[in-house]
């Protein structure tokens, strides 16, 4: 006959002992996490780290948080009495299968570490690539996020960074304003000129060294085209280009200087009168 008693007390002794260590593991694993969220919110105050440059600071956290996020989850396993070697070499097992189906995953980390490496932009900056246009808000590892001027969070893997071609718009301090005026074919050139480059000069935004400058552009089928450029901060870049364009029109009506209309001279033939 079986003993029902030294088999109950066997099972009571296993869940007991079993049963604590499962109950630290996770006591291990929640204080564990907490404190790494804790960490990781320290680490995003600007206060704490104030001279460190914020792409790093955003790059640092995202490895820091899932760093230790792991390290507690080995730990764990430790404790409950899992061999380290069989553990390290599921891991890697765990690592390559992860790796070959997550290959776009790991290009995004690669793109991250590059884009710390060679600084292409840095948050803040204002970009224009084929994924989108926006102000850098934060690097990850994985993806990078911009705002846009209409306020729209875009979230762009950062290998589709890295693989293409990246306008960086905020990395000069300064930025040349060009655009196109037509004139008709009456009007004085030396009129109209100096007509655009008063109101190019007019603009407080616009800097005086190096001065703007308005040549002939183009000469079209319905008018004569002038081409200004002006200079400025990268910041007014947007304020100096409406300014231009409004100010220009009230500057030709008040000179009487005329935009003509695309218009195409038909000449008729008599076929009657040839005749």
């Amino acid at each position: 006959m079986f003993d029902f008693k030294a088999i109950l007390d066997k099972i009571v002794e296993f869940a007991m002992s079993a049963g604590v260590k499962l109950l630290i593991s996770a006591v291990i694993l929640i204080v564990g996490f907490k404190l790494t969220g804790f960490l990781v919110k320290k680490l995003k105050n600007r206060k704490v780290g104030a001279h460190t440059d914020e792409t790093v600071r955003g790059f640092v956290v995202s490895f820091v948080s899932i760093a230790l996020k792991v390290l507690i989850i080995v730990t764990v396993a430790a404790y409950l009495g899992v061999p380290m070697t069989s553990m390290v070499a599921v891991i890697g097992s765990a690592g390559v299968a992860i790796g070959l189906a997550l290959q776009g995953g790991l290009s995004n980390i690669a793109g991250g570490l590059m884009i710390m490496i060679f600084r292409p932009f840095s948050v803040g900056d204002y970009i224009s690539s084929s994924s989108g246009d926006g102000t850098v808000a934060s690097i990850g590892i994985y993806h990078t996020t911009l705002v846009t001027p209409d306020c729209r969070r875009v979230v762009i893997p950062n290998s589709s960074l890295t693989s293409s071609t990246v306008t960086n718009y905020s990395a000069e301090p300064r930025r040349r304003v060009d655009l196109d005026f037509s004139a008709s074919y009456g009007d004085d050139i030396d009129k109209v000129r100096a007509a655009i480059l008063s109101v190019a000069n007019g603009i407080p935004q616009v800097l005086k060294d190096p001065a703007a400058e308005v040549m002939v552009a183009e000469h079209s089928d319905s008018a004569v085209k002038y081409r200004v450029r002006a200079w400025c901060k990268g910041e007014d870049y947007w304020t100096v280009y409406f300014a231009l364009q409004e100010n220009v029109k009230r500057a030709f009506d008040e000179d009487g200087i005329s935009i003509p209309f695309p218009q195409v001279d038909v000449h008729m033939v008599d076929e009657k009168a040839e005749k």
